[in-house]
């Protein structure tokens, strides 16, 4: 069953790894075919060095395991949620990659400092509150997809301009329209998350001017390469 999303969403997990967003088995990839309402991710607690294609663990929309021999990614309650609130995203990623990590345990949005984040990220990547402890006890995977819901909404944010967001004391997540998309996204979330730090340090140290992006640099770098008029690029 979905093969081919399977193989997708392994070589998705495998970047993690080899784009230095994890360590040891501190993250997870699932991609989904909204066709038959199935997604794949990975299995819970599985070194990459021993990870196999048919080791993908397949899911329903309502959480429930579909097929597969080993137990799905502790968060899959999160990405269920995602999936059911966000219908143009194809594939989720969750890390712990130690920059976005850093802007979470401060509470802290990413702000939108320059044209690196500007290419993929269209404004700040919100900081999710963080979970309470009723929350926690209760459905603590299910209640973080909830609450990353809830700050897109309560903030007005849209979901594909800003794929990203950050769960506060916790971590990243990110989105994209494949698997493939949504790594992709993650690692660019912490370049500018560790271009941020630097630059609100040296910031402090010595001008302390504003340093925020300009709204109109923001415009021309996110939609030179999104919606109807990008150039970027040989596809468009």
């Amino acid at each position: 069953m979905l093969e081919k999303l399977k193989n997708e969403v392994y070589d998705a997990n495998m970047q993690l790894p080899k784009l230095d967003l994890v360590a040891f088995t501190w993250g997870n990839v699932s991609g989904i075919d909204r066709d038959k309402g199935l997604f794949v991710i990975k299995p819970s607690g599985v070194d990459y060095n021993e990870l196999k294609p048919s080791d993908m663990v397949v899911v329903d929309l309502k959480g429930n395991v579909v097929e597969g021999n080993l137990n799905p990614s502790s968060d899959t309650p999160t990405h269920t949620v995602l999936y059911n609130a966000f219908p143009k995203i194809g594939g989720i990623v969750h890390t712990h990659s130690p920059w976005a990590v850093a802007f979470a345990a401060a509470r802290m949005d990413i702000p939108a400092l320059n044209t690196t984040h500007a290419d993929t990220f269209y404004g700040d990547i919100p900081a999710a509150p963080a979970l309470t402890k009723e929350q926690i006890k209760t459905a603590y995977e299910e209640n973080t997809g909830k609450v990353i819901v809830e700050t897109f909404e309560e903030r007005g944010l849209d979901y594909e301009a800003i794929p990203a967001v950050l769960v506060m004391q916790h971590g990243p997540f990110t989105w994209g329209k494949t698997p493939a998309q949504a790594v992709y996204n993650a690692k660019v979330l912490e370049v500018v998350a560790g271009e941020d730090y630097h630059a609100m340090m040296l910031n402090q140290t010595f001008e302390q001017q504003n340093i925020a992006l300009p709204q109109f640099l923001l415009d021309k770098h996110y939609y030179r390469k999104h919606g109807k008029d990008a150039y970027y690029g040989q596809n468009n």
